[in-house]
């Protein structure tokens, strides 16, 4: 996407009147958005287009739907489609035209293998992203030519906030996300509980894991059938010197009875009550002696041994609980939604069951009111199964919220549902133009017929370049596609093979000499607090000992060697060094040119970053005025948050930087490499 006269690659200017973050831990991603909404009703003066990745981002792939979203919101802008998830695109309406290049036959691979070749793409592309495996028909996915299908009639719950529409709409329900995992027909209790495999995967509590330790379980061992009992559970938290904390639980039965409703002291000094959110004050909390073992014996004692919990994100109830329950059924991943998104409970239960919760002039949340309306929408999910929700088209309706909240309002219902199929060449042809296919003629595909595009064949990639030079200014959108012959596979294993070595070793450091009596123990604990470490091997083959450090991230390795070479240990200078192998004759050009990569520019990277670190950045967002991105990487087997990450943005580091991150949260450097510099093809499938 090009701004006018300039790549994207900008950095916009200082001294931004920005938003300071609430102190309170509210979602993540709620915040940046608002942050981005401020940006751009304030900064008229901008006029500069950029894309802004999403706060707290878990890594950094994009599927095929989220890239059609963004080309979509590029070309018709912020007026007529929705925000696309993932990214933020500011002043669309300062782009001269979207351009795609698609490098057939080269992947991710070649790019790290070429990548000090590849200068001017590194510069020309400040964001990087991974993307799934591409299908039979790329093209058709990231242009959404396949996407002509959508549903019926909308709720009668809906009526008055969302225009009715009297036009028929063609249906095609099997590509409905709840659909492709239910099926059709009505479903039974125990086929919406979550699996033991499910629960790992969205971080639920389990016996066993090692960040359960001191968690009870609820001793509910008894066989599940479709005729146990369902019980709403909701908490609300508040925020403590050691993180979040209990401060009221509410359990609802299945005739709506609350059951259970108590106030909760924490353990540990309350430094922010979330009012907000959970409606509980330090007056409401003073009075009160019930503790966290209070409420979870009296939980035990009044749940059946086949009790079924229903919430909406319940494992987060379930671990300011502390407790860990076997049957569960969480409402926010029942009711699945596109891309692994998920809706909220305010709106499920708008559109659901035609009633409003949440509302805007209470004094925070009702905890038994959450309780009780998880509960009705997995009973409402039994009843009528996956067809009916389908029908809903809850995508179209939040879509429909998201333009009203912005002060748009479609016509009609199907208009809504048009914006959401749309093709980029419909939305293109909406405004009377034409996209531009450059392509070679060997490669053409069935978007070289569509009658919406410009198609050019050539013969060969250097024509296709030249003809790139003379036609893109003359179009709004374009499609350049370049074709290079693949790699034999033996070829291509080998050179995944060598790279894999190459990052291997650049992320080994060799470090000595000690003296012979010196403090192992003190010295492993050294070199983690830098990074994440595979394996520290002690070398005797010396003089005097000598350690080999192996860091899970290249990050790691770079930083002590920066922080610890030539520094005095017990009295001898050390020397922190790369192994020299052919593979790493190149790694300082190489390591430099990764700084100053422009995705790079502008990224700390954070090492002994601690579990509550979000809450400690939330707090003190104040300190971090520039920050657009956090990167939270995570463990692929357990799921547990990593312990580091990366902050991106326009700001440094915060000048105290033990105040801004606390104790456990401790260095940092500019990133030299990207998040996930070359993973297995294996695990791209």
């Amino acid at each position: 996407m090009e701004p006018e006269k300039e790549r994207t690659g900008r950095t916009p200017k200082k001294g931004r009147k920005r938003r300071r973050a609430p102190n309170k831990p509210v979602g993540a991603s709620e915040v940046m958005r608002d942050r981005w909404d401020l940006e751009e009703r304030q900064q008229p003066e901008a006029k500069k287009a950029r894309l802004s990745a999403v706060l707290f981002a878990g890594n950094r792939e994009i599927t095929h739907g989220q890239l059609c979203e963004l080309l979509k919101r590029a070309v018709l802008g912020k007026f007529s489609v929705p925000k696309p998830s993932g990214c933020q695109l500011f002043h669309q309406n300062h782009l001269n035209n979207v351009v795609v290049f698609i490098l057939q036959g080269m992947s991710q691979l070649h790019f790290y293998r070429f990548y000090l070749e590849f200068g001017f793409l590194r510069k020309a592309f400040r964001h990087k992203f991974c993307l799934p495996p591409p299908s039979s028909d790329f093209l058709a996915d990231i242009i959404g030519l396949q996407k002509k299908q959508i549903i019926g009639d909308l709720p009668k719950e809906m009526e008055g906030s969302l225009p009715s529409s009297s036009s028929e709409v063609s249906i095609n329900l099997q590509n409905d996300p709840i659909v492709q995992k239910y099926g059709s027909k009505k479903v039974s209790l125990t086929r919406c509980l979550l699996t033991k495999e499910e629960m790992k995967t969205y971080h639920f509590p389990l016996q066993g894991f090692p960040d359960c330790e001191n968690f009870v379980p609820t001793k509910c061992c008894g066989s599940v059938t479709d005729n146990s009992p369902l019980f709403g559970l909701d908490c609300e938290m508040c925020l403590t010197s050691k993180g979040r904390e209990l401060t009221r639980i509410s359990l609802v039965a299945e005739g709506g009875c609350c059951v259970m409703d108590e106030l909760v002291k924490p353990d540990n000094k309350i430094v922010d009550y979330l009012t907000s959110f959970s409606g509980i004050t330090k007056k409401i909390l003073n009075p009160v002696t019930t503790t966290l073992k209070d409420v979870q014996r009296q939980l035990k004692a009044l749940l059946p041994p086949d009790a079924v919990l229903v919430g909406h994100s319940l494992d987060l109830d379930l671990r300011a609980l502390k407790m860990i329950h076997p049957y569960v059924i969480d409402t926010s991943l029942l009711y699945v939604r596109e891309q692994g998104r998920r809706f909220k409970l305010k709106f499920l239960a708008k559109v659901i069951l035609g009633k409003d919760i949440q509302c805007p002039d209470r004094f925070g949340h009702d905890a038994t009111e959450d309780a009780r309306t998880a509960l009705e929408l997995a009973q409402y999910f039994l009843k009528y199964g996956p067809k009916k929700i389908a029908e809903l088209n809850l995508e179209a309706l939040a879509s429909h919220q998201e333009l009203e909240a912005a002060g748009l309002e479609p016509k009609n219902t199907a208009e809504v549902v048009q914006q959401l199929n749309t093709s980029v060449l419909e939305c293109l042809d909406s405004m009377g133009q034409k996209l531009l296919f450059l392509t070679r003629e060997a490669d053409a595909t069935e978007l070289s017929s569509s009658k919406n595009c410009q198609t050019i064949k050539c013969l060969s990639n250097k024509e296709v370049l030249e003809q790139a030079r003379v036609e893109i200014p003359q179009f709004t959108f374009s499609i350049v596609q370049f074709s290079f012959e693949p790699f034999p596979p033996n070829l291509t294993e080998e050179m995944s093979k060598r790279m894999r070595i190459k990052w291997m070793e650049m992320s080994t450091v060799y470090a000595g000499p000690f003296s012979k009596t010196c403090n192992l123990r003190a010295l492993k604990r050294l070199f983690k607090s830098f990074g994440p470490v595979r394996s520290v091997t002690l070398i005797l083959e010396t003089h005097q000992p000598h350690l080999c450090i192996q860091y899970e991230i290249l990050e790691g390795a770079q930083l002590a060697i920066e922080s610890l070479d030539g520094i005095l240990v017990e009295g001898t200078c050390i020397k922190v060094q790369r192994p020299v192998t052919e593979l790493t004759l190149d790694c300082d050009i190489l390591v430099n040119e990764l700084e100053q990569d422009s995705e790079n520019q502008g990224t700390i990277y954070l090492s002994g970053v601690s579990e509550t670190f979000k809450e400690h950045l939330l707090q003190q967002s104040s300190l971090f005025l520039g920050l657009e991105a956090v990167i939270l990487p995570k463990d692929l087997k357990n799921g547990k948050q990593k312990k580091y990450c990366f902050l991106n943005g326009e700001g440094g580091p915060p000048k105290d930087s033990s105040l801004a991150l606390g104790q456990e949260d401790r260095k940092a450097l500019p990133q030299p490499v990207p998040r996930h510099p070359l993973p297995h093809p294996a695990a791209r499938n």
